[in-house]
C-alpha cells in the first residue's frame, strides 16, 4: 500500500500491519512474522519494520519503502492518570489532543507542545518535538519519565536513569530503536485554559532579536510570524504569552475544545500557492492587526494550533505536496544566518505561507542523541512542490544552512544530504548502534552512509 507524510512528498509503496492490541506486539507468533519472508506481513519481501503513528512528519522519516509499516494509532489508551500530582501514562499511538481533552479540565497543561495536536504521543518522543516554550522547558523528552521500549522480543523500562543510554536514543530516535509502547508524561498546572499575552508588530530582524531577548525572562511562549515577501525586508507578529491566572479568569470548566471548524475536501488548484496570492495573505495577514502592541486573551487552540481549525489543510498545496524546511543557526550567526535564508527564499520567488521564528534557549539541554533543537534561532518556511526548482531551492537554503553552522530538522525533512545529516548531528554514529535490528527507514537509508 502506498503511504506519504504529511508534507505529501515522498511516498512509499509498504505493507502495512496494525495491531488491534499492544499485547499481540510481544507475541511469539507476532514476532516470528518478522522474520519469515512468506509471512502474511512480510508479503514475500525481506523487510525491514517502521513503527507509525499519525503521519504528521513532513518527509520520508515515517516512510519504510518496500518494509513493513507497524501502524500502531490504535494502541491509545490511557493506562494511568493522577490528576492530584499531573502525571499521565497512556500507550504510544494516543495523540495529545486526546491527551488534552483528559487533562485539561483537571488543571494540567502538556509541558511542550509543537504545532498541532494531531501528534501521537510516541511521535512526539521518537522526533522530540518542540514548542513556543523551549528557552523555559526545553524539548518534549525532557519531560518524559520513563517509556516500554520492546527490542528483540523483550519489554523493557527506559528513563533518564534507567538503561539512560537507550532513552538517549530512544528520545529523537526516529522510530529506530524499538517500539515505544507506553510512556509517562510529567505534566504542568494551569489555573484555566486561556492564554494571556501580546502581538507585537514588528519591521526588521533586529527588532525580532530585540524582542525575543527581551521576553524570555517574562513569558512562558514566544513565537514570530514574518512576511517574507515584503521587498523592504523582513516584518512580522511577535507572539508572546503565559497561562492565564485564575484570578482574572473563568475557572477550567466552561471549557469545551473546539477543533475543525473547516475541512479541505480535495486537492486545490495551484493558484493558491502563487506569488501574488501569498502576497495578499502576508498583505492581510500582518495588517490584520493595526495597533503596534495588541493585548492576547484566548483559548489554547488558537494560540498554539491555529492550523488544526483545518482539516487536512495540507491539500491546500495541491497534489503535488509541499515541502517544509526547518533549521537552526547558532546565536553566533544569527542575524546573518536566518537573514541569508529569508533572501535566498524571497529571491527565488517561491513565497512561504508559514514563515515562523522562534529562539532555542540554552536553559535545558535536549535529551536525545539526534535531538533537533539546540541554542540558536530556528526558522520554518513552507514551498509547494514545483519540481526541480523548488528541489533546487531547498539545497541552496541547506547549504546556506550548513556553511553558518546549523542543523535541518528530520522531522521535517525530505531532501537533506548525507553530508548535511553527519554535520547537523555528530552523535550519529553513536546512535546507530543503537538501533533495533530490523528496523529502518527512507530516511535513514538516505541520510546515514
Amino acid at each position: 500500500m502506498k503511504r506519504c507524510s504529511w508534507g505529501r512528498y515522498p511516498s512509499a509503496e509498504q505493507s502495512i500491519y496494525a495491531p488491534a492490541w499492544a499485547p499481540q506486539l510481544t507475541d511469539p507468533f507476532f514476532l516470528n512474522q518478522f522474520k519469515d519472508p512468506n509471512s502474511a506481513i512480510n508479503s514475500g519481501l525481506k523487510s525491514t519494520v517502521l513503527p507509525y503513528g499519525n503521519g504528521r512528519s513532513y518527509g520520508d522519516v515515517c516512510l519504510n519503502s518496500s518494509g513493513v509499516m507497524l501502524d500502531i494509532s490504535h494502541l491509545d489508551n490511557v493506562i494511568s492518570f493522577d490528576a492530584e500530582r499531573g502525571v499521565i501514562t497512556a500507550e504510544a499511538g494516543i495523540t495529545l489532543r486526546q491527551i488534552l481533552k483528559i487533562i485539561v479540565p483537571h488543571g494540567w497543561f502538556l509541558p511542550v507542545t509543537p504545532g498541532t495536536s494531531w501528534v501521537t504521543l510516541g511521535g512526539a518522543i521518537a522526533n522530540d518535538v518542540h514548542g513556543k516554550n523551549h528557552h523555559r522547558a526545553g524539548t518534549f523528552g525532557n519531560h518524559i519519565e520513563s517509556l516500554e521500549l520492546l527490542r528483540l522480543g523483550t519489554t523493557s523500562t527506559v528513563s533518564p536513569t534507567i538503561n539512560a543510554e537507550l532513552f538517549q536514543a530512544t528520545v529523537a530516535g526516529l522510530g529506530l530503536t524499538g517500539i515505544i509502547l507506553s510512556a509517562t508524561l510529567k505534566l504542568i498546572p494551569i489555573a484555566n485554559h486561556r492564554i494571556e499575552g501580546e502581538s507585537i508588530r514588528f519591521e526588521s530582524l533586529e527588532e525580532f532579536f530585540e524582542l525575543s531577548s527581551a521576553s524570555d525572562a517574562e513569558f512562558e511562549y514566544t513565537v514570530a510570524w514574518l512576511d517574507c515577501l515584503w521587498s523592504k525586508g523582513v516584518r512580522g507578529h511577535f507572539m508572546r504569552g503565559n497561562h492565564a491566572s485564575k484570578s482574572n479568569l473563568p475557572t477550567l470548566k466552561p471549557w469545551s475544545p473546539r477543533w475543525e471548524l473547516a475541512t479541505v475536501p480535495c486537492d486545490v488548484p495551484g493558484i493558491f500557492v502563487k506569488p501574488w496570492t501569498m502576497h495578499c495573505f502576508n498583505f492581510a495577514y500582518y495588517n490584520k492587526q493595526r495597533a503596534k502592541v495588541a493585548k492576547i486573551n484566548q483559548s489554547f487552540e488558537p494560540f498554539f494550533y491555529p492550523l488544526d481549525i483545518v482539516s487536512n489543510w495540507n491539500k491546500l498545496y495541491g497534489a503535488n505536496g509541499f515541502f517544509q524546511f526547518q533549521c537552526v543557526v547558532p546565536h553566533a550567526a544569527g542575524e546573518p544566518g536566518i537573514r541569508a535564508v529569508i533572501e535566498a527564499a524571497r529571491l527565488s520567488g517561491a513565497g512561504s505561507f508559514l514563515a515562523v521564528l522562534k529562539e532555542f534557549g540554552s536553559a535545558v539541554s535536549s535529551p536525545g542523541m539526534l535531538s533537533f533543537p539546540r541554542p540558536g534561532y530556528t526558522l520554518c518556511l513552507d514551498f509547494a512542490n514545483q519540481g526541480a526548482e523548488t528541489i533546487k531551492l531547498m539545497q541552496r537554503l541547506e547549504q546556506i544552512v550548513i556553511k553558518n553552522g546549523g542543523a535541518l530538522y528530520a522531522a521535517k525533512d525530505a531532501l537533506m544530504s548525507a553530508e548535511s545529516f553527519a554535520s547537523s548531528y555528530p552523535r550519529a554514529a553513536e546512535f546507530a548502534s543503537y538501533i533495533e535490528p530490523g528496523f529502518s527507514s527512507d530516511f535513514w537509508k538516505r541520510v546515514y552512509k
